[in-house]
């Protein structure tokens, strides 16, 4: 059976692991007597002519028992079983132990003798602090060795990870990404291909991060269609871990399309686009608030029946860095306390004050924003203009009328998405943001350039 979740919020991710691992504890109970509570193990107990035996249960993501208490200068035999849909391996301070373990193999490994507490944990990424880690306690032993650290939050603190440089510019010859929406292919079938991949990217000027990726970009492709066109999509995991995706835009059984395929494998995830609207997708694999906070997220925009014609559109995804060491992974814990180090759009600190957008006045425009988050909102604004037309999770709020209403914001919780539509009465430069005014100087910031006018001020290419 597939444990994972798809992703579709946290919350549900936690809820799901949390029953597996409590129906793993009474199931160990059962078995080993020893256990007094569900989740500490007396391996002394299950002695047997001098040899301590454990079983250990890796599952997505979690581990049973989460503390054994052994001898002091007694080895210990582990006999670990993968019931998990991901590969997972067990060691010894991420070190020593096994290799990566299939779903559904069994694994004895032999650690210690210790004399001394000690952790084993999976070395897959955001695992261990998500909560695959097992506390080994050595009865009469010295207690947690020098350095060691009792708990993962304090573990995965790491005065070590990158720091952005609010004044650094990018390099001459970085070029920022293209914010124009992709146009409709032909035909009602689209047929995609997805590669799933781990890849180093520059994510603010001269700090860079091992991101998880869908073609080599964060975010991934933005996809584009009409209601009731079908989307035919292979995913083609290239990357070094368990990946999965998810379109918001689709009705599909999350066991199916929306599973963790492994490193090597591929999967056609196919929907019919029944509803309009500004969708995100993302990877849902366990634990999916480190794999979205990674990068492996997108939009896909499914067009309302009509859309007034306009000049241009535009596609903007704000979400969050979390930023581990440099040159590696998101930092789970910070993603997980909401401790983020930037806010972005379309992936990089400020990326359109440095490639500002050019427009003309007095035409039309419509952007459409998804807000991929993880974890915090959105209030997009345009400084200097007003929005005539709103459309936001489906459905119009506001469109021109005799009223002459006007709106300042599209508001965008995590994992919602629309668009304004406006124009521009005069050539200058107009920034755009996020009115949430505490993530403006942390990367949520852009620029319109209307008219031959100089983008120097902002620091533009």
């Amino acid at each position: 059976m597939n444990s994972e979740r798809s992703g579709d919020g946290w919350w549900i991710t936690t809820f799901v692991i949390g029953m597996v691992a409590l129906i793993i504890s009474v199931v160990g109970i059962a078995i080993a007597s020893s256990k007094p509570n569900g989740s500490t193990a007396s391996a002394a107990a299950g002695a047997s002519g001098g040899v301590t035996e454990v079983d250990v249960v890796l599952a997505d993501i979690s581990v049973s028992p989460k503390m054994i208490q052994v001898p002091t200068g007694q080895a210990i035999t582990l006999h670990i079983t993968n019931t998990g849909a991901m590969e997972h391996d067990f060691k010894v301070h991420g070190t020593t132990g096994t290799e990566m373990m299939k779903p559904g193999e069994k694994v004895d490994l032999v650690i210690g003798p210790f004399t001394a507490d000690t952790q084993v944990w999976c070395t897959v990424p955001g695992h261990k602090e998500a909560g695959m880690l097992m506390a080994v306690h050595v009865l009469g032993g010295a207690g947690a060795p020098a350095g060691g650290t009792t708990g993962t939050t304090a573990d995965a603190a790491d005065s070590g990870n990158a720091v952005i440089d609010g004044a650094a510019m990018p390099s001459a010859d970085w070029v920022g990404r293209d914010p124009v929406l992709p146009a409709k292919s032909n035909g009602i079938v689209h047929e995609i291909t997805l590669d799933a991949t781990e890849k180093l990217i520059e994510v603010a000027p001269g700090v860079t991060q091992m991101m998880w990726t869908f073609n080599d970009t964060v975010p991934g492709p933005t996809l584009h269609g009409n209601i009731g066109d079908t989307f035919k999509v292979t995913l083609n995991n290239k990357g070094q871990m368990g990946h999965s995706i998810d379109f918001h835009a689709s009705k599909v059984a999350w066991s199916d399309e929306m599973r963790t395929i492994l490193a090597g494998e591929s999967l056609m995830y196919e929907f019919t686009a029944e509803f309009a609207g500004a969708w995100m997708y993302h990877c849902g694999t366990a634990p999916a608030l480190h794999h979205i906070g990674n990068g492996m997220y997108g939009a896909i925009i499914i067009d309302p029946p009509t859309l007034a014609p306009v000049e241009e559109e535009f596609m903007i995804v704000q979400s969050e860095l979390y930023l581990g060491p440099e040159g590696q992974p998101g930092d789970l814990t910070k993603m997980i306390n909401e401790d983020f180090d930037a806010v972005v759009f379309n992936g990089y600190f400020n990326q359109y004050k440095f490639a500002p957008i050019h427009v003309e006045k007095n035409k039309r425009y419509r952007i459409w924003v998804v807000n991929d988050g993880p974890n915090e909102n959105s209030a997009f604004h345009i400084v200097g203009t007003i929005f005539d037309t709103v459309f936001k999770e489906g459905s119009y709020t506001l469109q021109p009328d005799d009223t002459h209403g006007g709106s300042q914001v599209l508001d965008l919780q995590p994992a919602q998405g629309g668009f304004v539509e406006f124009t521009f009465a005069e050539d200058g430069l107009y920034l755009f943001v996020t009115h949430k005014f505490a993530n403006v100087g942390k990367g949520a910031l852009g620029v319109f350039a209307v008219g031959d006018v100089d983008t120097s001020a902002v620091g533009g290419h």
